[in-house]
């Protein structure tokens, strides 16, 4: 049974009709690992295909290979929702003609379901998928986990093409994207390299001011009130996040009470939480590590979740929507608590919003946690170089000094200080950071757009500069 099996990737692209000027996509599951964007784009390079919009869930540094299909006029459009340094920098000192949109994890799908991001030609990657394309990504040699960010791709593009180095017998048994949205398979020899498919950030920090930021924010979680039987909650994968999950996983043991669900990029961390009781379920969206991917493949509780159910604004609704506490990053956040996950301090791009103002704008709390300054620069600023995340969905700031709580959450201000947790008001907290710093220079910024960002609910958040080229 030859199915929907083509001989090679140009066999694939020759018969979805892809022509000059239409937009392809891509999905971010096999993360730094990911082989199969760069494969794609050397076969339409050869093809001879140029002008291209590129809608990709994220780029990272394997991507580096764009930046050369860009100077060729191959691709002439980006749509993302994270892009890492390298691309990044290139597109910072003004290499694309037009600038990048940046989109939320909810937005994109939103915007892709609603046809005002309209793809012509998705590329799926799929560790495994039978010859029909039911495909899934919990198991084969490239195993990546959940394929939430693909699905509304495959759904919505005018043609998707699976792209796979396992080939099963069909019918699959336990598929993600079924086959009745899928028009041509293909098998190459590898999609991706594990060991970076696997994030670099999953650890836990030892270091002594993370942990005392982790600390400060376990413990804030644990005195706002929302730490009761049914609490749901999100962390990210950096090392301080991490470690507050421990504490909070301590807490919630000692006291007795079982959460509802775990949601988002899941690690082994949130996998350890839920098999010791802490949660019911997990809602997966994307897997960090091989812990996450084990459990997802074999318990039925740790459950696979799209990018619309995770966080679309448009959705009947969304997993954000119930969310009781979220733990986040900044670059910097400001004093009226904006916050920028987009740029570094120079103002080259290395980020992007994906999940931060989907889960900010949902949670019943919203917390930052960021050392006081890093490399010499203070994280709290006067005005954010990039807002990503709008400040009134933003409650709390946890620094290795203190707390700041939103003015507009006096409730929580109160319970911290009932809780003996030190509060301080954010400009305190910058005056801190500028007292062993410095006060940062003003940078200055080209009269470029290199890119904009655009909120979770379609509007225009802010725009990028480029950095000029000295």
């Amino acid at each position: 049974m030859n199915g929907k099996l083509v001989k090679d990737l140009k066999e694939a692209i020759r018969l979805s009709g892809l022509e000059d000027g239409m937009t392809i996509s891509f999905h971010h599951h096999l993360r730094n690992g990911d082989m199969v964007a760069v494969m794609v784009m050397e076969a339409i390079c050869e093809m001879g295909i140029r002008n291209l919009n590129v809608n990709i869930s994220s780029i990272f540094d394997t991507h580096e290979p764009f930046i050369g299909y860009i100077e060729d006029g191959v691709i002439t459009g980006i749509e993302t929702n994270y892009m890492g340094g390298v691309v990044g920098r290139a597109i910072s000192e003004g290499l694309l003609d037009k600038p990048v949109i940046f989109r939320t994890h909810g937005g994109r799908p939103s915007d892709i379901i609603s046809g005002k991001s309209p793809i012509d030609v998705a590329f799926i990657a799929a560790p495994t998928s039978d010859c029909m394309g039911n495909c899934t990504g919990k198991i084969g040699k490239s195993a990546c986990g959940s394929l939430g960010y693909a699905f509304a791709d495959a759904m919505y593009a005018g043609k998707s093409v699976v792209i796979t180095d396992n080939l099963a017998e069909y019918p699959l048994v336990d598929y993600s994207i079924a086959e009745n949205y899928i028009d041509y398979v293909v098998v190459v020899d590898k999609i991706g390299e594990p060991s970076g498919i696997v994030s670099g950030t999953t650890k836990i920090t030892k270091d002594p001011v993370g942990l005392v930021i982790a600390d400060y924010a376990a413990r804030a979680i644990d005195a706002s009130g929302l730490l009761v039987d049914g609490f749901s909650f999100q962390t990210g994968a950096g090392g301080a996040s991490l470690a507050a999950a421990k504490y909070l996983k301590d807490i919630m043991l000692r006291k007795g009470v079982q959460g509802s669900y775990g949601l988002g990029g899941i690690t082994s961390y949130m996998v350890d939480m839920m098999q010791s009781g802490c949660f019911k379920a997990l809602y997966d969206v994307q897997c960090f590590d091989l812990d996450a991917i084990a459990s997802l493949r074999t318990n039925p509780n740790h459950m696979e979740v799209t990018a619309a159910h995770y966080a679309s604004p448009t959705a009947k609704s969304s997993a954000v929507d119930s969310l009781d506490v979220v733990i986040l990053g900044a670059t910097e956040i400001d004093t009226n608590f904006n916050v920028n996950v987009h740029t570094d301090s120079n103002g080259y791009i290395m980020g992007g919003s994906g999940g931060h103002s989907d889960t900010a704008a949902g949670a019943k709390m919203s917390m930052i946690v960021a050392p006081l300054s890093r490399a010499r620069l203070p994280i709290v600023v006067d005005q954010v170089m990039c807002k990503s995340t709008p400040g009134h969905t933003v409650d709390v700031l946890v620094t290795q000094r203190g707390i700041a709580v939103n003015p507009l959450r006096g409730d929580l201000r109160d319970r911290f200080l009932d809780a003996g947790l030190p509060v301080f008001d954010i400009h305190e907290l910058r005056d801190m950071a500028e007292k062993l710093n410095g006060k940062p220079k003003m940078l200055t910024r080209g009269d470029r757009e290199v890119a904009k960002v655009i909120y979770r609910d379609g509007t225009l958040l802010d725009t990028i500069y480029n950095v000029p080229v000295r």
